[in-house]
């Protein structure tokens, strides 16, 4: 079967079964590796984690490899509501195949600490009023949903020691930096759109441009995406899709699956794998920001409450005093 014809397929399962779930109980990244531009909330501590079995095949048989790896991605909100730390962690254990011999590798392929800010959220203090008068007005499609939640992500990532996983002659310090903007809009119906450009390994000579496009629908507790990634390095470009599928277990734990294709065959590359994502709440801070629009309609509205209490006080006054003394 042809990666054509088994995208097709898996594409058909997915629509039919998988109504993406779009909740709020639970802001997750997982199964996509496109990052939403939505924080965490303040204190709240998230876990996504994931085992991904994971095949290169080249096409002229000069290597393979098959193994695993284990990624597990942390973050925590702090200081500001928008504002989160993001600590990945991807360990990959494999065998290489090669006309040249076969070696094991292992070792932590990715190791990257960053911060998320969200600067702009087109919702906040964004209010639809609905008409009385008109069921179609109340119905129409909001063009306001077509501005999106705007974030800024800025971080490093880290090598350790031994890496086994640099193509020849790659090479970058123990520190490259990673920048990235992140857009997501929401629609009506469960719809989301989430999209990263990214520049990572910043200043290397494998430094790489990056975009990914996360669609997403949902229903109730199930949730589906299609997601494209495009990369364009010094050493390696390439294109992938990935579709998968995620469970709402409760408020605060989900479970999920997916699978992803490159569309080289130097090397061709599959992801395969299952993960869960779990948040602890209980420290979390809850704020309401009053905008100075609002602020200023109560102060507004209190100032006139007060002039019209002192304009019935005069009144008052002015009646009493018309009255004529009590004759003796």
């Amino acid at each position: 079967m042809t990666k054509q014809r088994l995208f097709l397929s898996l594409f058909l399962i997915f629509s039919m079964l998988l109504q993406a779930q779009y909740t709020d109980e639970i802001n997750t990244n997982r199964p996509g590796e496109s990052m939403n531009a939505y924080a965490v909330g303040k204190q709240v501590i998230q876990l996504e984690s994931g085992f991904n079995y994971v095949k290169e095949q080249y096409d002229k048989n000069l290597y393979n490899t098959e193994g695993y790896s284990i990624n597990l991605n942390t973050r925590y909100g702090f200081w500001k509501e928008q504002l989160e730390g993001i600590l990945e962690l991807t360990y990959q254990n494999d065998t290489y195949f090669s006309q040249a011999g076969n070696y094991h590798r292992d070792g932590f392929r990715k190791v990257a600490l960053g911060f998320k800010y969200l600067i702009y959220d087109p919702f906040k203090n964004y209010e639809t009023k609905p008409n009385v008068y008109s069921w179609k007005a109340n119905h129409k499609f909001n063009w306001h949903m077509l501005i999106p939640a705007v974030s800024v992500y800025a971080g490093t990532n880290i090598k350790f020691g031994n890496y086994p996983f640099m193509y020849k002659g790659e090479q970058y310090g123990t520190l490259s930096p990673k920048a990235m903007l992140v857009t997501q809009n929401t629609f009506t119906g469960a719809w989301s759109i989430v999209t990263n450009l990214f520049v990572d390994k910043i200043a290397s000579n494998n430094q790489t441009i990056g975009f990914i496009g996360t669609i997403a629908k949902g229903f109730n507790r199930w949730s589906g995406f299609i997601e494209g990634k495009m990369l364009s390095g010094g050493y390696y470009s390439d294109t992938f899709f990935t579709m998968g599928a995620a469970y709402l277990w409760g408020s605060s734990f989900q479970v999920d699956a997916y699978v992803s294709q490159n569309m080289k065959n130097t090397p061709n590359i599959t992801y395969a794998g299952l993960g869960v994502s779990w948040r602890t709440d209980t420290m979390y801070e809850d704020y309401m920001i009053r905008s100075p629009k609002d602020k200023d309609k109560k102060e507004k509205k209190k100032s006139k409450e007060e002039k019209k209490k002192d304009k019935d006080k005069q009144k008052l006054k002015k009646r009493l005093d018309e009255v004529p003394p009590a004759k003796p």
